[in-house]
């Protein structure tokens, strides 16, 4: 995936967000955390925040992410539309592998699965509500299984992302959260 300074992002392996403060050459970023300390992250484990996602908790978006980072948004982000609204995650493993180097096809479509799922818990955890996954068009073995392991989930539905934007390679999602319970375990 290709990352700029400035950019929002959250992790995959652990919760929270943060901006990207400086790349390295070897493929890792330093990215200021909500709480304000400077972390080292490899790239891959990092995903894009598309569109304005602040108000998952107050608590953050008032402390981390400044009025100004919204209005400047479109000037500072090039990535940031203020139509939308969204998480996305491009699982071509170009994108989230350093190297396909040694692996087969079904160690590469474990990886985008364990990807998707993190992914997807991530966003559950911060009370995301519309998640766009690229998947490509390919056979439609990713695709399918994506959509067979959302079936198997509770309180969201998936359709066909907008064509216009991503042809028929990506799945959009929305998640319905019951605010009488606040209390999401995760998926597996």
């Amino acid at each position: 995936m290709h990352f700029k300074v400035g950019e929002r992002v959250t992790f995959l392996n652990e919760s929270g967000y943060g901006v990207i403060r400086k790349l390295d050459v070897n493929s890792i970023a330093q990215v200021e955390d909500e709480t304000g300390f400077l972390r080292s992250y490899p790239l891959n484990e990092l995903v894009k925040i598309r569109g304005d996602q602040s108000s998952h908790t107050v608590e953050q978006s008032t402390e981390f992410f400044s009025e100004e980072d919204h209005t400047n948004s479109r000037n500072s982000f090039d990535y940031v539309s203020k139509k939308k609204n969204f998480w996305e995650i491009d699982l071509h493993t170009h994108e989230i592998l350093e190297t396909e180097s040694g692996m087969d096809a079904a160690s590469l479509l474990r990886y985008q699965l364990s990807s998707f799922k993190r992914f997807l818990n991530s966003a559950r955890e911060k009370r995301i509500k519309k998640l766009v996954v690229i998947h490509g068009v390919g056979s439609g073995v990713l695709k399918t299984e994506v959509r067979k392991h959302l079936s198997s989930q509770e309180d969201l539905s998936f359709f066909d992302a907008d064509f216009r934007e991503y042809g028929k390679g990506a799945t959009e999602i929305e998640i319905f959260y019951n605010l009488k319970h606040n209390n999401y375990k995760g998926v597996s």
